[in-house]
Parts: structure tokens; sequence; C-alpha cells
């Protein structure tokens, strides 16, 4: 089927923008809870009587959990229905929310948060899924614009949503707060989100699911790990054996039928390129969120209020950016927004190379461009991936843009943390927006590839 560019995109019914409402309420929830809950550590420390390392582990096991369950999201989705493990995954990080709120004590809460973090892992490739299958190939910029805003903005308002309810009322309320949330997404979701399709005949890749399950989880630990406490043994231990188990599930996918996630995929060159792309943003993503809070308060000397408020502009000139650059896929294409906002991007960091601090006129402004780099630069790449794909592949194709982009944003993590460890003061950040801009200018060199991919498949498809 041509996709002419020339002609205006076609209109989105609204049936589907119902669906993608519901199917956003489940991934904002899950991202919400990646952040609130770090505000209120100390809090429940308290009333939990219990240590910081321990309770710390009420984020760090979401996350690990988060990773655990990914894997087998493709798996599941083909063999139950996507919107049946939606609806389940949704049921379920609902009902951990509610063990979560009435935990009375740390190990309890912590295997709730364990339990939110599994569903989570499956609901949001899941939903991304649906509207892959749902939505058609120039709509689906504006829809993943739209869902883009809704979980930019779970991250960006989780420690304000969190230090009001801590202000006015218990830490279990960061809880309670999802489940009429929850209950409210499933009962909408009832004779509107399509069940999919189901292949009973789809067998489980057990050794795939139990390399890349344990794996993938142990390498993002170690990552993470490294960002908080820098290279130590058991977080380079964590790495490598997560590496090796990455790669020993990439050597079993190629002999398993049918392997755990289909990773022919990657063998088109539309679906490469726009998944490495979100590997490249989302090392810059992390990466930068690592690395601009220590800058702007080391090196540029702004306090916290100010770093703060200088954060939630870059956060908002992300939100800002993420229906107009939807709007703008559809229209022209992923590969020419993906190129504006890496160039953004390039644009928004070398200023921060100028041997002195920046002055603060400078700052909210280039934060504010960056945050709109970041926007143009990944949603559309996101979309032009989930376009490569046939709906049948959907999940698979969710699957692996999730673990791709989750795998650089700890490779951009890890970067900067071993910059910034072995250089002395200046030179340290000097170096590590020196790797920041040189991610930024390999994303338009793949921005480039992609748009010249794009044009001949667009001109085969008309030919064809």
């Amino acid at each position: 089927m041509s996709t002419d560019r020339k002609t205006p995109p076609p209109a989105i019914p609204a049936r589907i923008w119902k669906i993608a409402a519901v199917t956003g309420a489940g991934a904002f929830m899950a991202m919400l809870d990646s952040t609130v809950v770090n505000l209120a550590l100390e809090t429940i420390r308290e009333d939990l009587t219990t240590t910081l390392p321990l309770i710390q582990w009420i984020a760090t096991g979401y996350l690990v959990a988060l990773a655990i369950s990914l894997p087998a999201a493709a798996w599941l989705g083909n063999r139950f229905g996507y919107g049946r493990v939606w609806a389940f995954s949704l049921a379920g990080f609902t009902g951990a929310s509610v063990l979560c709120a009435i935990a009375p004590g740390p190990w309890s809460l912590i295997a709730a948060r364990f339990l939110q973090g599994l569903a989570g892992g499956l609901m949001v490739p899941a939903g991304q899924a649906i509207i892959g299958a749902t939505a058609g190939p120039r709509q689906l910029g504006r829809i993943m614009g739209a869902l883009g805003l809704v979980v930019a903005l779970g991250p960006a308002i989780g420690p304000a949503i969190g230090g009001l309810l801590l202000d006015h009322a218990s830490w279990r309320w960061l809880f309670w707060i999802n489940v009429p949330v929850g209950v409210a997404a499933l009962l909408l979701a009832k004779g509107l989100v399509p069940a999919g399709d189901r292949d009973e005949t789809r067998h489980l890749d057990i050794a795939g699911l139990l390399l890349l399950g344990a794996g993938l989880p142990l390498f993002l630990y170690g990552a993470t790990e490294f960002g908080a406490d820098g290279l130590t043994r058991i977080n380079l231990v964590c790495v490598v054996a997560g590496l090796v188990l990455v790669a020993g599930f990439v050597a079993n996918a190629t002999r398993a039928r049918p392997p755990l996630i289909d990773l022919a995929l990657l063998r088109r060159p539309v679906f490469a390129t726009a998944t490495l792309t979100t590997g490249l943003t989302g090392a810059n993503m992390y990466g930068g969120l690592l690395l601009l809070p220590l800058y702007l308060q080391v090196i540029a000397a702004r306090d916290t209020v100010e770093t703060g408020f200088l954060l939630l502009a870059m956060g908002l000139g992300s939100a800002l950016a993420l229906p107009v650059g939807g709007a703008l896929t559809d229209r022209f294409g992923a590969g020419r927004v993906t190129l504006a906002g890496a160039l953004a991007l390039l644009l928004s960091t070398l200023p921060f190379l100028l041997p002195t601090p920046l002055p603060a006129l400078w700052l909210a402004p280039l934060l504010v461009v960056r945050g709109i780099g970041m926007a143009l630069g990944q949603m559309p790449a996101m979309t032009a991936a989930y376009a490569a794909a046939h709906k049948e592949e959907m999940g698979d194709a969710a699957t692996l843009v999730n673990i791709v982009q989750r795998v650089g944003g700890a490779i951009g993590a890890v970067l900067i943390v071993v910059l910034l460890a072995h250089a002395d003061g200046a030179e340290g950040y000097f170096n590590a927006f020196v790797t920041l801009s040189i991610v930024s200018a390999a994303t338009m060199l793949l921005a480039l590839v992609m748009m010249r991919l794009t044009a001949r498949d667009e001109r085969e498809a008309a030919a064809g």
C-alpha cells in the first residue's frame, strides 16, 4: 500500500483514540510508580521501622521485576492475545497496588512492589502492541505522540504528586491512587479493547526465557547500581553476567523454533534502524538525566530548587513537543522528524562544552530545546519501528523496542558514571557532554539512513 507523503494523513477514528486513552492509563500508572515512591523512601522506612538499604528495594525490586517479565511479553501476547494479556496485567498491577497499600511490613511491601513490576513489564509492551495492530501506519505518529505525552508526564509529575500526598496523607495513598484508575480502565476496556488472536500452537522457548529473563535484569540492575554506587565488583559482575546471558539468548534465538522473540525483525532495514535509534535516544536521555543534575549543582552552582525547576522545563519541552511531533511524523515521515530532534539534541548539548559555566539565562532555554529534541528524536523512531512490523508481529516488535531502549539507557548511564569517575572536576563533565554530543550526531546519521530506507520502501510500495 502506498504511503504518499504528498497527501494528508488519514483521520483517526474516535474508537482508536478511546483505545489509546484506556491503554495509556495503564502505561501512565506504570511510569508514575517508577518515580513516585522514591520520594517516600525515608517516610516509609520510619513508619515500618526498618533500614534504608532494605527499604530501597521497593524501588530497585520494582525496576528489576519490570525487566524480568518484559521478555515474556511477546510470547504471552501471541499465545493468549495482547488484549487479554494487557487486561490481565492491568488487573494484576491494580491488585498489587492494594497489597502495597495494606502491607504490614517491609518484606511484604517489597514483595507487592515486585508483583507490581512484573505486571508493569507486561502491561506497557502489550498496550503498545494493541495500538500498533489497531492504528494504520500513517495514524501511528499522532497516537504515539499522545501516548508519549501521557508516559512522559508520569515520571515528571510523580515527585510532585508524591510530595502532595506525603504532606497531607499517609504514604499508603501513593498506592491507593492506582486503584480507581485501574478499575476504571478495566471497565472502560470491556467491549472496546480487542482481545487479540490466540495462537495455541506457539510453544514457549524455555531456554530463551531463562537466558533473557535472567540476563536482562542482571545487566540493568548492575548498570543502575553503577549510577548509584559507581564501579564496584558486584556491579561489574552483574553487568558482565547479564551481557553473557543476553548473548546466549541471541545465539539460542537463531536455533529455537519458534524463538521467544522473533529476532528476524532486525533483518528489516527500517525496523533495525528505527530500533537502534530508540537505543541511542535512550542512552542520550538516561545519560543526560544522570549528568545534568550533577552539572547544574556542581559546575553551574545552582541550588536544588533551581535544579528541579530547570529539569521540569526540560520535561515540559518534551511534553509539549510530543503531540506536535506525532502529527509531523504522520505527515512528513519519521526520518525527517527524528533528524530534527537529533539536531536539537546536538545544538542544546554543544554549549555545555564551553570552558566556563553557562549563565543562568541560557540554562532554561537550552533544557527546553533538549526536551523537545528528546521527544522528536525518540517517539518517531518508535513509530517507524511499529509501522515496519506486520499486525501479527507487533508483540515481538514492541518487546524488542522496549528492550533496546532500556539497554541503551543503561549503557548511557554507565558511560556517564565512568567518565565522571575517571576525570577530575570539569574535565569529567566535558568528556561526558562530548559523549552525549557524539551520541546525538550518531542519531542524526541513523535518521538520514531511516529517511532513505523509508523513501525506498514507499517507492516500492507505490510501484507494486
